[in-house]
């Protein structure tokens, strides 16, 4: 096999995902903002937050709730068993202001994820009809109450979800979690999201999603995915199920969160659900092809056929191959480069795209050794036994 086959062969595995991302760009937006009188025709909502031991977040996400405007809303916290000041904080705010009711979390029942039995519960005790489930280190923007459920309306899906920016404090920080913007967009076609149902367009953040409740109900909420640990993909996917729509938009602009806040904490985290996404068994091959063939492949045989051109001389490497290699290499870089630009990610991460996938892949690879060897999941302070998707 000639170098210029193998360039023209990792071109294409790299200007695919590139061409798909910036037809996405034309699908993906942010929501548009409320106007004044707009904004009284909006559904009053519940916001529901699970919380387990979030007493350095729970404060500033209760603060970013409350200072929505235009929007008529209740935020119910269910304390989930925590061992620090979850709850009494929660009490103090509540007690200032009667739009916020704190809730206790029954037994977790067995075969049950934390979060989705929490999730569960907020949506039986939530008094409205529009539920709105946030993370508690999800940090929303004033107007990004009003702006999603806008977006909800406008689209007509019973789910949507929106992917927060991402702020990022360390090195694995920035090198993986903006990944989340290339991946979605580099790898799932939007418009066939939109015009069809299939279970297999379903997507979504688990750190924003608005639903309406008749269809959450119809569709099982959160009981229909009580095992898994990867709502992002499976609530979509038990909605779509269900025969509803779902829908994504970009909430740069409505809402930010830091997920982790340590390079163990990113690897253990992306770990903890990886064999229900990337990594089960069936799908790792071929992620790690099209990632590794289309992302970490190109910059490193660019360098290496001008390496190889350098010592052996013109006659080496053709210049077809060299023309191959650095349009795939461009191609690769492309989507990185413009998200952090459009989503305020880390350059620095998008700079060191090649290692911040190749990162990504050992962690996917990490997660399946673990879950063949019979190893539960950790999160949270709860032990969960290995799943797939």
């Amino acid at each position: 096999m000639s170098w210029q086959l193998v360039a023209q062969v990792v071109a294409g595995f790299a200007l695919f995902p590139a061409a798909l991302y910036l037809a996405n760009l034309f699908l993906y937006r942010p929501p548009r903002k409320v106007g004044v009188a707009e904004a009284a025709g909006l559904p009053a909502v519940s916001v529901l937050i699970p919380a387990r031991d979030e007493e350095a977040t729970i404060r500033g996400s209760l603060e970013a709730i409350l200072a929505n405007r235009d929007v008529d809303l209740e935020v119910v916290v269910l304390d989930d068993g925590s061992q620090d000041r979850t709850a009494e904080i929660v009490r103090e705010m509540a007690a200032a202001d009667p739009r916020v009711r704190l809730e206790q979390a029954p037994p977790l029942p067995a075969g049950w994820c934390g979060k989705q039995h929490a999730c569960a519960v907020l949506a039986e005790r939530a008094r409205h009809d529009v539920l709105v489930f946030v993370d508690a280190d999800v940090r929303l923007a004033p107007d990004g109450l009003g702006r999603a459920l806008r977006f909800q309306r406008d689209s007509g899906a019973e789910l949507v979800s929106g992917f927060p920016r991402q702020v990022t404090g360390g090195w694995m920080e920035r090198l993986l979690l903006p990944l989340i913007h290339s991946v979605l967009l580099g790898y799932l076609p939007m418009l066939g999201m939109r015009l069809s149902r299939s279970p297999g367009f379903g997507a979504g953040c688990g750190q924003l999603f608005i639903a309406q409740r008749d269809a959450y109900e119809t569709a099982g909420g959160h009981a229909a995915i009580r095992a898994t640990l990867h709502d992002g993909v499976k609530l979509p996917r038990a909605f779509r199920r269900a025969g509803f729509q779902t829908d994504l938009f970009d909430a740069t602009e409505v809402a930010a969160c830091r997920m982790y806040d340590s390079a163990a904490g990113v690897w253990h985290g992306l770990a903890k659900n990886a064999t229900e996404g990337m990594a089960g068994p069936l799908a790792i091959l071929p992620w790690t092809l099209l990632l590794g063939l289309g992302q970490v492949a190109p910059p490193l045989l660019l360098a290496g056929l001008l390496a190889a051109r350098g010592l052996g001389g013109a006659s080496a490497v053709s210049p077809d191959a060299l023309l191959w290699a650095a349009v795939a290499t461009a191609a690769s870089y492309l989507p990185r480069l413009d998200a952090a630009r459009r989503f305020r990610e880390s350059w620095t991460g998008a700079l060191l795209h090649p290692v911040g996938v190749a990162l990504l892949l050992a962690i996917q690879w990490y997660a399946l050794a673990r879950h063949l060897a019979g190893r539960p999941a950790s999160w949270r302070g709860r032990r969960y036994p290995p799943t797939t998707a």
